[in-house]
């Protein structure tokens, strides 16, 4: 069955990654509270942001490359892949200029805040 150009056993691989992910979480979460006192490792902003921006320019990267072979012919590179990996870059991106319009809004409401 074909919905919407992902067949089911994309999808059901997709959940099935999601829940072996969601698993992991909890497993991890459970380990930090048998612990006890041990606090959570500490999450530098600028850092996660780092890291997030890296994957999207890795993803426009990864896409420009495959696009490219694709142009040139390369039988290694299918147009549906190359299409998939274009879309993925397009949201990652689409997803960070959104969390940055919100970040620059959020600035603006602190800086118009009565002290």
């Amino acid at each position: 069955m074909n919905i919407g150009g992902i067949d089911k056993s994309r999808i059901d691989a997709m959940v099935a990654q999601l829940k072996a992910a969601a698993t992991k979480m909890e497993a991890g979460t459970g380990e930090l509270s048998r612990a006890g006192a041990t606090a959570a490792p500490k999450l530098d902003f600028a850092d996660a942001l780092k890291s997030s921006l890296d994957q999207v320019n890795a993803a426009q990267l990864s896409s420009q490359q495959m696009g490219q072979k694709f142009a040139m012919g390369d039988d290694s590179v299918s147009m549906s892949d190359m299409m998939i990996s274009m879309q993925k870059a397009s949201i990652s991106f689409q997803t960070t200029v959104q969390v940055r319009n919100k970040l620059v809004s959020a600035y603006h409401d602190i800086m118009n805040m009565q002290i």
